[in-house]
């Protein structure tokens, strides 16, 4: 009995230091993955942040991980990103009849901090949730349809810009600063899935081409054959539903104090980049 007693414990403690040394050889460099999900504007258009016109986001990213917490991302990303005045709820918004979409392309950097030690493969070690934050960069190009044509909106300075002092136009490139939550799981050997929800917060209220106020019918020439040019039509659609235009000079368009955002909600796999490190022999 004392036998079989000894067997068994030196087996559990030979099996204990072989899983320990192997946790310990096993470092993560990184990881690189791909995802898909859901992205959604925020602003001028979607003023109470409704959750209910969804568009597609699909990203790329490899992450270097700084020890078993730390890690940076340089991540890709395209979305589509749009709106309409008629999914308000808010009747002056829906007079106001304006509408826009536009697509995305980010690249962004950000620091993702895990909560739990994360090694693929090793039991007990194979989830964590994270958050991250960091800084990134985007363009976009709004436009509109008019008549089943399509226009992008930023050449046609639908708010004066160019034609009264002190609206210049807008870059179509602009700031944004990533901050969110995910987990990842390890599936099987270095196969990891992974669930991110991060928002956009930028430096741009021209996201949806709306930001102050209209510019007045009479800021924009009309077409050599005296018919209204497309930036007179698109400026202020509220013709489309009362007949009559509501965009008279100075008066609210937008809310300029407040800045577009945009919030990515994706789902992927990424592939664990490890290396082998040799145990410290011990005399």
């Amino acid at each position: 009995m004392n036998k079989l007693l000894l067997s068994t414990l030196l087996v559990v403690v030979l099996s204990t230091v072989t899983n320990a040394q192997g946790m310990e050889s096993t470092v993560v460099n990184g990881e690189v993955g791909v995802s898909l999900g859901a992205a959604h504007y925020f602003g001028d258009l979607n003023t109470r942040a409704a959750f209910n016109r969804p568009k597609p986001v699909v990203g790329i990213f490899f992450r270097k991980q700084f020890g078993n917490y730390i890690g940076l991302k340089v991540s890709g990303h395209y979305a589509a990103l749009g709106y309409s005045d008629q999914y308000s709820k808010n009747d002056v918004q829906r007079t106001r009849n304006l509408s826009f979409n536009t697509n995305i392309f980010e690249l962004a950097v950000q620091g993702d901090f895990h909560f739990f030690k994360f090694l693929p493969g090793q039991p007990g070690y194979q989830f964590t949730p994270y958050v991250t934050m960091g800084i990134g960069f985007f363009t976009y190009d709004p436009y509109a349809y008019l008549a089943g044509e399509k226009h992008f909106l930023r050449p046609l300075n639908t708010e004066g810009q160019t034609k009264i002092a002190g609206r210049e136009p807008y870059n179509s490139m602009a700031l944004c600063i990533p901050i969110g939550i995910g987990f990842k799981y390890n599936i099987s050997g270095q196969t990891n899935i992974f669930f991110e929800l991060s928002h956009r917060f930028t430096n741009t209220d021209y996201l949806d081409d709306v930001s102050t106020t209209y510019a007045g019918a009479a800021n924009f020439d009309p077409l050599p054959n005296g018919d209204p040019s497309p930036a007179m039509l698109l400026q202020d659609r509220s013709y489309e539903i009362t007949g009559t235009p509501i965009g008279i000079k100075d008066r609210q368009r937008g809310i300029s104090t407040q800045r577009d955002q945009y919030i990515f909600a994706e789902v992927g796999v990424s592939f664990s980049l490890t290396s082998y490190k040799c145990p410290p022999v011990r005399n």
